[in-house]
């Protein structure tokens, strides 16, 4: 069953450029707020969303995005709010795909079949669960992809050949490299290494190959670009909307015109990437 995921590559192949793709921290710093920022995204130029689903406890995450994720459960942030802004995103766009990412204990809470159910009606079409292995496969890659879902998986610099068959098994929409190993949100790293390893990947792969963890500006979106199906960025759109927050947690100035400002720079990098990689 095709998703808009796979619509969307199919139709960025035909375009020859690498998708743009943006998380940001669903309920950061409420609920409403955090809707504007979601609406303004595609708007700005961004190809895909992630929509993070706070945790409380989020080991893979920087302090950026921990940050955020505290900020909405103070706001009053929960899976089923995560999911009712789905939906409600979906009422104006029925195009963008959307995919919710984070751990998986709120999701075990909630219920696998029901969130799985619930995901699909509410127009997500794949799913980022950075802290289930594919050993785990049965407790919800198998049931999200049998209903209709993409489940998509990290692969890292330590994931070798020997592993990596195990890891792309049951992955669906696209792979997601994880540029560097550490937490969200450091440095970037070598460019023509990862191009080397998106290489690698799809030796072993005819799916999609985005790169993401430290990409910040436009000049970095493009150079991966060149190399990666799409881009990945996260941390700096979390920085962008905690920018405009006060010590008091009121907004200051926009937060959806501030991500959009980055977003737009972005955008531009990452349809230049091509381009840049012919001259």
């Amino acid at each position: 069953m095709a998703t808009r995921i796979d619509a969307l590559f199919e139709k960025l192949r035909s375009e020859n450029r690498p998708a743009l793709v943006t998380y940001f921290m669903g309920g950061d710093p409420d609920y409403d707020t955090s809707l504007s920022v979601m609406k303004a995204l595609p708007k700005a130029g961004a190809d895909i969303i992630e929509l993070g689903m706070p945790f409380s406890d989020p080991m893979a995450d920087g302090p950026a995005i921990q940050a955020a994720g505290l900020r909405a459960l103070k706001g009053g942030q929960t899976l089923k709010r995560t999911l009712e802004m789905a939906r409600t995103f979906r009422e104006g766009d029925d195009a963008t795909p959307l995919v919710m990412m984070g751990y998986y204990n709120p999701i075990y809470v909630y219920g696998v079949e029901r969130f799985v159910a619930d995901a699909k009606a509410a127009g997500i079409d794949g799913l980022i669960i950075v802290d289930l292995p594919p050993e785990m496969d049965e407790e919800l890659c198998l049931p999200a992809l049998k209903g209709g879902l993409n489940f998509i998986r990290l692969a890292t610099p330590t994931t070798d050949d020997k592993r990596l068959p195990k890891v792309l098994e049951n992955t669906s929409g696209f792979v997601y490299y994880v540029s560097m190993t550490g937490i969200t949100g450091s440095a970037l790293t070598d460019v023509p290494k990862v191009g080397a390893a998106v290489a690698r990947i799809k030796s072993h792969t005819d799916l999609p190959v985005c790169v993401g963890f430290g990409v910040k500006t436009a000049v970095q979106a493009r150079a991966i670009g060149a190399a990666a199906d799409g881009v990945v960025v996260g941390t700096a759109i979390v920085n962008a909307v905690a920018n405009v927050l006060g010590p008091d947690g009121k907004t200051t100035a926009d937060p959806a015109e501030a991500v959009a400002t980055l977003v737009r720079g972005l955008a531009d990098g990452v349809r230049e990437a091509r381009l840049a990689a012919a001259e």
